[in-house]
């Protein structure tokens, strides 16, 4: 407590560069990450997942505008690791940070909720700040290439579906689990921990034996993924999904199980497939789940109140006491 209040009372420039400086590291861990697992689909490399959009997304409805300049440095030293910077790396680095801070206005202006309590918080994160803000990072960033020489024309639409792709689901995947550690509390000791272990070792053990598989199973995937949704909602839904996305990247890199006998084209199609109705599901389900359980929850507490309340204005009625009074003793005569 005493060195978080010492922190705190350092120059707010100073507060700001460390804020600044820790999004940028962060970012940049998680894009050398995320180029760990290339592809390679008609002579150009993709990623399937480009988890630096969720950590930006997830830092601009957290803590504000004050986390873009941090993005944008995160951007540039991740293109700076690939090589030397040139014309096209600038407008990359901006639309890299523009397409998290439209994801992030727009997600606030249709009151966006970042507890993912409703469903609508679900379909507003994919069809908003995935699925349409990153239409400027994709756009932007094979225009650059194209301007530059860099992409062949005849590559141009791979390449684009590609950069869509894995940064929607880089918001899809990696904001919702961001945005739930943040807020994450450990819950006391219940029969639910032992549930929670036993999902774990089901999912740590089965989901590689079917990724590995060389019969196509990965429809297998879909009712563990199930089962974490229901009973956990977004804390089992989004981490089973984001685990089993990685590791059918990892899978399809190395040409193994169902992807083995594929083409370039076709492992790509297929993957970016698997880990976008991976996470769609993943997500919603969580999401109606939540909303369903909240409202059971205001209900009950609903019924709760008023039978406190008519309990009270039983209490204070003049027929609510112990007994009511009777006629008085004696003789009438």
């Amino acid at each position: 407590m005493a060195a978080v209040v010492g922190i705190r009372a350092w120059p707010r420039p100073v507060l700001l560069a460390c804020a600044t400086l820790l999004v940028a590291g962060c970012y940049y861990g998680v894009g050398r990450l995320g180029l760990s697992q290339q592809l390679t689909a008609d002579g150009s490399v993709v990623t399937p997942i480009w988890p630096p959009t969720g950590l930006a997304v997830a830092c601009l409805l957290l803590f504000g505008p004050w986390c873009v300049p941090g993005i944008a440095l995160g951007a540039l030293l991740v293109i700076l690791s690939l090589g030397a910077p040139d014309v096209e790396s600038v407008g990359i680095v901006a639309g890299n940070t523009a397409a998290p801070v439209c994801a992030w206005l727009t997600l606030r202006a249709v009151g966006f909720r970042v507890s993912l309590s409703r469903l609508r918080d679900g379909l507003e994160l994919v069809f908003l700040g995935a699925l349409t803000a990153m239409l400027i990072s994709s756009w932007t960033g094979v225009g650059m290439l194209l301007l530059s020489d860099k992409l062949p024309t005849d590559h141009l639409g791979i390449v684009w579906l590609a950069w869509w792709v894995g940064d929607a689901m880089g918001v899809v995947l990696v904001t919702p689990l961001l945005l739930l550690l943040y807020r994450a509390r450990l819950p006391p000791l219940s029969v639910r921990w032992s549930e929670a272990v036993g999902l774990t070792v089901v999912v740590c053990v089965l989901i590689p034996l079917i990724m590995y598989s060389s019969v196509s199973v990965l429809f297998l995937t879909y009712p563990i993924l199930i089962w974490s949704a229901l009973r956990f909602q977004l804390a089992g839904g989004i981490p089973c999904a984001l685990f089993a996305s990685v590791l059918a990247t990892v899978v399809a890199r190395q040409g193994a199980g169902s992807f083995g006998k594929l083409t370039e084209i076709e492992t790509m199609m297929k993957l970016q497939a698997f880990n976008g109705t991976l996470g769609l599901t993943a997500l919603l389900l969580s999401a109606v789940i939540s909303e369903q359980l909240n409202t059971r929850r205001s209900v009950e507490r609903a019924c709760h109140e008023l039978v406190e309340a008519l309990q009270h204005l039983n209490a204070g009625s003049p027929g609510g006491g112990a007994g009511s009074p009777g006629p008085p003793g004696g003789d009438a005569r």
